[in-house]
């Protein structure tokens, strides 16, 4: 689903875009091509020419290869009346902060021939915030680069103040010459003599230096194997709840087992570095590439939650890292106050300079109570409660964060407002405008978004069961299994809809509910919030025409003036949000529904090689045989890759029901 100009090829937090030759051009925008390491373009120009022209492109590069690698067939430019005198076969890969090249140069000839290979090469150390297509511009004083002839290569450098990262390129056989090109690239030549069908080869190593990297990932322990199987689950509370102990999806419809395949492949190529509270070294999931191949705390969570059956060494290691993020004192930049849980880190020279806030945030409302409430259902799921006594200390500075910041506690809801200088919405629809009311005008002021509030309850209710059978603290459970009564009777009172037998979207800061209807209603029924009939009332509702697509469930339900089949919280369909609502119906015994939600984001899989894309555009069957895809869509990522698990989950809750009728 991203664009069919790139490869991508991903792995422990490194990413590489080619061309469907292999190249890099430079490209920003949308999607821009290069080398990236800690949001850091470190190879800005990777491109090669035979015998002084641009290649033609017989087989071009893919990502679909099992192992990670891209492999793309050339030959030199040329017309019908001659038969290509050499075949370039160029193979890539990308390890933790590293490219590997191996060109391997045939002659097809039977005479012995010489072919002249150039690669010209650059690094610009682009910050990935400058590659963005808004039209921003960030200043960068007293920044320098520099280029190093090697034995065997070139190394770029890039100095700002106390900043410098390093692009070093290396190859085997040395190139007969490195030439200047007048642009700042440098460009690596061979002249290769070739025998008669012989074949020679070139091996090239880019290795990126980024400013701040840790130990190379391959001493961390690994959380994710390389291998398929397990579920993932909706949260348990003790009632309500689909069984989330299947196993493998052998039994599963047709495509479910390569999903999972497939979506595992890319939780495993999309770890990145962190740290625990001891300082131990971790791998959690980045959120998604090509923008955010870095910790998101709401992101690492639902992922962790849809895998937790699998694969709970992944959760252990994000409740891990963000405990070791959480906020312990106040920052207005950040949005930060005690036990706040964050939402985005960023290691790249613009966070570190401070000229985006990102290096640590916390705009979100919903990354704490999703903390706690993912650390309580782990001791349940893996009957371990070392860890629920690890964070104990953490976990509790959540909650207290929730009733002395976050709203909980002197108004009633978790609530946010639009930060100036960072996101506007702090739940998950976090774009500008996806807050709304039923004709498109975006809600102001504080607001308490549905979504966030059913996290809060589940929250409450883990944590209230943690600190009755782990922390021994039975006051403190009673306390919290109070005010989660109290926060399902004032939301059913403030938030239901009677006209529309359904919740508003939020309440602005007078009370007032927005009423768009939105997908955010599946979050209610996953966590619990709503009673039995209110929830079998939404359920089926969600699966209306104007919500239910085919593929899955749209954000704002058709037919409203605020939706918009392409707009990114306002009318696409997410693959993660439907598994939400679907695992929620299963939670309410809505059986049927939740297999029917199943089956579409599976179909949507089939359309999609298996790997479900992060959104895709609102438009229905009826409209166009094949999904739409979202221009903007990051791919792979997390959430959608763990998908399947929870999809896993809804199938075995709905047992024969999963049948395809069909």
């Amino acid at each position: 689903m991203i664009s069919t100009r790139h490869c991508l090829l991903v792995r422990d937090g490194t990413f590489a875009a080619v061309t469907p030759s292999g190249d890099i051009t430079g490209e920003r925008g949308t999607w821009p091509d290069g080398l990236f390491e800690r949001d850091a373009r470190h190879l800005s120009r990777w491109q090669l020419t035979m015998d002084g022209g641009t290649p033609t492109v017989l087989a071009p590069a893919s990502d679909a290869a099992p192992d990670g690698t891209a492999v793309s067939v050339l030959v030199p430019p040329g017309g019908r009346s001659e038969a290509p005198a050499h075949t370039v076969f160029r193979e890539q890969a990308v390890t933790a902060g590293t490219l590997t090249e191996r060109l391997r140069v045939g002659s097809n000839r039977g005479e012995p021939s010489a072919v002249l290979l150039a690669l010209t090469v650059d690094a610009d150390f682009a910050d990935q915030f400058e590659l963005r297509s808004d039209h921003r511009f960030y200043d960068k004083p007293y920044a320098v680069r520099t280029r190093t002839m090697l034995p065997d290569g070139v190394e770029f450098g890039y100095r700002r103040q106390d900043w410098e990262s390093k692009t070093t390129i290396t190859a085997d056989p040395a190139p007969d010459a490195v030439e200047e090109t007048g642009s700042g690239a440098r460009r690596l030549v061979w002249r290769l003599e070739l025998a008669a069908h012989a074949t020679a080869e070139i091996r090239l190593t880019v290795r990126a230096l980024p400013h701040g990297a840790p130990d190379p990932l391959e001493t961390v322990p690994d959380p994710l194997p390389r291998a398929a199987g397990g579920t993932g689950g909706a949260p348990d509370t003790g009632d309500n709840t689909g069984d989330n102990t299947g196993n493998a999806a052998a039994d599963g419809p047709p495509g479910l087992a390569r999903a999972r395949a497939r979506g595992l492949a890319d939780l495993a190529a999309l770890r990145v570095a962190a740290t625990g509270p001891d300082g131990e070294a971790l791998r959690v999931p980045a959120a998604g590439v090509p923008w955010f191949v870095t910790l998101l705390g709401r992101h690492a969570l639902i992922t962790s939650w849809f895998t937790l059956a699998q694969q709970p060494d992944l959760a252990a290691a994000t409740l891990a890292a963000l405990a070791a993020t959480q906020a312990t004192g106040e920052d207005a930049e950040r949005i930060a106050q005690p036990g706040k849980i964050v939402h985005e880190v960023r290691q790249g020279e613009l966070a570190h300079f401070r000229q985006v806030p990102y290096d640590r945030y916390f705009g979100a409302v919903d990354s704490t109570p999703l903390f706690v409430a993912l650390l309580g259902a782990h001791a349940r799921a893996t009957g371990d409660d070392k860890l629920a006594l690890r964070l104990q200390r953490q976990a509790r500075a959540a909650v207290a964060w929730m009733f002395d910041h976050g709203g909980l506690g002197d108004r009633g809801y978790l609530l946010y407002q639009a930060d100036r200088g960072g996101l506007a919405n702090q739940s998950w629809k976090d774009s500008p405008g996806a807050v709304c009311t039923a004709d498109g005008t975006p809600v102001r002021g504080v607001i308490a978004a549905a979504a966030p509030q059913g996290y809060a309850y589940e929250a409450l209710r883990q944590a209230a069961h943690l600190a009755r059978a782990v922390w021994d603290a039975p006051g403190y459970a009673a306390r919290l299994e109070d005010a989660a009564r109290q926060l399902r009777q004032r939301f059913l009172a403030d938030f239901w809809l009677p006209e529309e037998n359904f919740p508003a979207l939020a309440l602005d800061g007078e009370g007032n509910a927005a009423d768009a209807l939105a997908s955010d209603a599946g979050h209610l029924l996953w966590t619990g919030l709503l009673d039995q009939e209110r929830g079998e009332a939404v359920g089926r509702r969600l699966l209306a025409a104007d919500f239910f697509s085919g593929w899955g469930i749209r954000t704002v339900a058709a037919g409203q003036g605020a939706y918009h089949p392409l707009a990114y919280h306002r009318g696409c369909v997410w693959p993660h949000d439907s598994a939400i609502a679907a695992l929620g119906m299963a939670r309410y015994g809505l059986r049927e529904e939740a297999a029917t939600v199943a089956r579409g984001l599976l179909d949507l899989a089939a359309r999609t090689g298996y790997r479900l894309p992060e959104v895709i555009g609102g438009y229905g069957r009826d409209e166009h045989p094949d999904p739409v895809p979202y221009p903007h869509a990051c791919s792979p990522q997390a959430w959608s890759a763990a998908t399947p698990f929870a999809l896993t989950t809804v199938l075995a809750a709905a047992g024969p029901a999963a049948a395809d009728p069909s």
